[in-house]
């Protein structure tokens, strides 16, 4: 039986109120299908869509969606589809899902499927039952069927932060795993010689006194090293403007 999603309030976040803001650098540049005249401008729009999803400045050429790609290149799928897609994908499950709690993939799926962050801790634990129970293919789906969504960005248009006036966007800020999964895959790394045990493995050592082994200078002969030709033509200069003869 599935579980309803709880209820929350919404709090007061700059991207529920009217902007007055002057366009800068910092507004956010909606990519829609709409303004795509040429390959190349699809092709921008893709790369949109995974700068937002996956938060990477470079994506590899093996997490990269080629079905996905050549569905919404001719325009067989809408954008909403293909981040859809690209969120069930399983280049997203093993570098987002796999590596983050239940509370975090929330904060992480609010900040780039509907270009927010979480109002507040009642949300984050409404939505983390709903993954909980309806898996995180329900959850995608939950999010990007959802009225907020579709009011944002409708069908044809990549998913962006709402509303930016400064700092950097959430996709860039917020790395795809915690920091309890960074320190974990630390603790990994070093499993011997552990730092946190330095003490233990510096006492472990067995350290050997260094002899000097006594040499006499009598009983070493120095090869001859002179040259017994003497050296044929006119010496040349190493200055180079001293081999060239001056008129």
């Amino acid at each position: 039986m599935a579980i309803p999603l709880l209820e929350y309030k919404p709090s007061s976040q700059n991207q529920r109120v009217p902007g007055y803001e002057i366009p800068n650098e910092n507004t956010p540049r909606p990519y829609r299908i709409e303004n795509c005249a040429s390959d190349g401008d699809v092709q921008e729009l893709i790369w949109a869509a995974y700068r937002q999803l996956f938060s990477e400045h470079e994506i590899l050429k093996f997490h990269r969606q080629g079905n996905l790609e050549s569905q919404v290149k001719n325009r067989a799928i809408t954008v909403r589809d293909f981040i859809r897609g690209l969120a069930k994908s399983e280049a997203f499950r093993s570098l987002v899902i796999e590596t983050n709690s239940n509370y975090r993939l929330v904060e992480i799926a609010l900040k780039r499927f509907l270009g927010r962050a979480p109002y507040n801790k009642d949300e984050e634990i409404a939505w983390s039952i709903k993954i909980a129970t309806a898996g995180w293919d329900g959850f995608v789906d939950a999010l990007i069927d959802s009225e907020e969504y579709l009011t944002n960005f409708g069908e044809n248009i990549v998913p962006y932060q709402r509303r930016r006036y400064k700092d950097r966007p959430f996709n860039l800020v917020t790395p795809r795993y915690g920091n309890y999964w960074r320190d974990k895959l630390e603790d990994a790394r070093y499993k011997e010689g552990d730092i946190k045990n330095f003490l233990a493995l510096a006492n472990s050592l067995s350290i050997r006194q260094v002899t000097y082994t006594p040499v006499n200078l009598t009983n070493i002969k120095i090869p001859d090293t002179t040259r017994e030709t003497v050296p044929q033509g006119i010496p040349v200069s190493i200055s180079s403007s001293a081999n060239f003869p001056v008129r």
